[in-house]
């Protein structure tokens, strides 16, 4: 049968991703998203065929499918005519999950086309799974199945998963988990992956006291956001803690910068950074450290935006670039403490734009580091539309802010890569 490829033209596709955790809330796998963009606004009008082939087009025949999963595997969704039309075998086995949409018909064509598949090497899960007679031959071949929980709840799948778990070897994931309670009751029930936004939501505690290596950041904090920052003071404080330096010299080091030769000590990093590569540093640090026991993909999210805000506010106000790039690395500092923004903001020192755009509740201030914090918000939704409307806001081409979004994700990739970010 022959094998057809839409691609259409790339600059008005859009790609967003979100993480697939495992049970150590380890990222294994992204799903990425696709829509049409300016000439398809709203998602439910899209064309699953045309737009899954141009995902294809920007990603696997552009710079790869590897660049956008950090490696990882990419759960793709196809529909019944891009599964018929034999989509799927133009991509890489090894680097792709085959994701079957709700919609699709339980056909003799579209078993046979799963068979030929597993028999190929690729795996496939099944999207929004609602059971019915008629895939349960379908079981022999899928390796994944995802629930909506949010569309059937725990509570009212728990007697099918019991029995999937006992006979089938099927990989179960819970999608769109909101909650911390959730994804507990998920990981009972014996849940094995789980997608959702249920680590950047704060499950709220009464207090939390800051330890030792975390008072020294909140110090390290206020400090690089005075005026006249006191660099002798600064370097103070670093070097009691050698955990800090140690993450200091890796970061300097790691190949962000065009360094003559290898930095060695405290003062000569702050000398060589800066102002403000020194405030992003600390930033940083502080939020990897006060995220030890959160997932690692919410750095990732933290380090992403603010990547994203700072690449924005460069083009509108280069002046208030630190203060962008710290609004999107705490833009998450609530989920990551456990405790109200409000709370946060007067604890800490930081800027009065930074706070006030942190405690933006009702998202109508039309300040640029606003606009930009709720762009990349958008974008990690898949709020194709709302992020056009923002970018029409910002006055910047809705292509530009795509390529800043792509440029924010491979920047937090390579802070993972040298472990700057991570104080584990």
């Amino acid at each position: 049968m022959e094998t057809h490829l839409d691609i259409g033209p790339f600059m008005n596709v859009f790609i967003a991703r979100q993480a697939i955790l495992n049970r150590k809330k380890q990222v294994c796998a992204y799903e990425l998203f696709f829509r049409e963009g300016q000439v398809n606004a709203y998602p439910e009008n899209t064309n699953h065929h045309v737009a899954t082939s141009k995902l294809i087009g920007r990603t696997y025949f552009n710079k790869g499918i590897k660049p956008f999963t950090s490696g990882k595997r990419a759960l793709i969704n196809f529909s019944e005519e891009s599964l018929l039309k034999r989509l799927p075998f133009l991509l890489p086995k090894d680097e792709i999950l085959i994701e079957i949409l709700e919609d699709v018909k339980p056909s003799d064509e579209i078993f046979s086309v799963c068979q030929e598949l597993v028999k190929s090497g690729y795996s496939i899960a099944l999207d929004d799974f609602v059971y019915k007679p008629e895939w349960k031959r379908f079981l022999t071949v899928v390796r994944v199945i995802k629930f909506d929980i949010q569309h059937t709840s725990l509570s009212d799948i728990e007697p099918l998963v019991r029995e999937l778990l006992a006979k089938t070897r099927i990989k179960l994931l819970a999608e769109k988990v909101e909650t911390h309670a959730e994804y507990k009751q998920a990981v009972e029930m014996g849940f094995h992956l789980f997608q959702g936004y249920y680590f950047c939501k704060p499950e709220m505690k009464q207090s939390q006291e800051v330890e030792s290596t975390q008072l020294l950041l909140v110090m390290l904090l206020n400090e690089v956001n005075k005026k006249n920052i006191n660099y002798s003071k600064i370097i103070g404080l670093l070097e009691k803690d050698c955990g800090l330096v140690y993450k200091l010299l890796c970061y300097v080091n790691s190949g962000i910068f065009p360094l003559k030769g290898k930095i060695t000590s405290v003062k000569q990093a702050i000398t060589y950074m800066g102002e403000l590569q020194l405030k992003e540093l600390i930033s940083l640090f502080f939020t990897a450290v006060l995220a030890q026991d959160k997932p690692p993909e919410l750095i990732k999210i933290c380090a992403t935006r603010a990547k994203f805000c700072e690449l924005v506010i460069n083009d509108l106000a280069p002046a208030i670039c630190d203060q962008a790039f710290m609004t999107g690395m705490f833009s998450l500092i609530d989920a990551i403490l456990d405790i109200p923004m409000q709370d946060i903001t007067i604890r800490l020192s930081l800027d009065e734009v930074i706070c006030e755009t942190l405690l933006d509740d009702d998202e109508l201030s039309q300040t640029p580091i606003s606009m930009a914090l709720r762009t990349i918000r958008h974008l990690e939704h898949g709020s194709w539309h709302l992020s056009e409307r923002e970018a029409l806001k910002l006055r910047i081409p809705i292509e530009t802010i795509n390529q800043y979004y792509q440029q924010a994700i491979e920047w937090a990739e390579h802070l993972e890569d040298c472990d700057a970010p991570q104080m584990n």
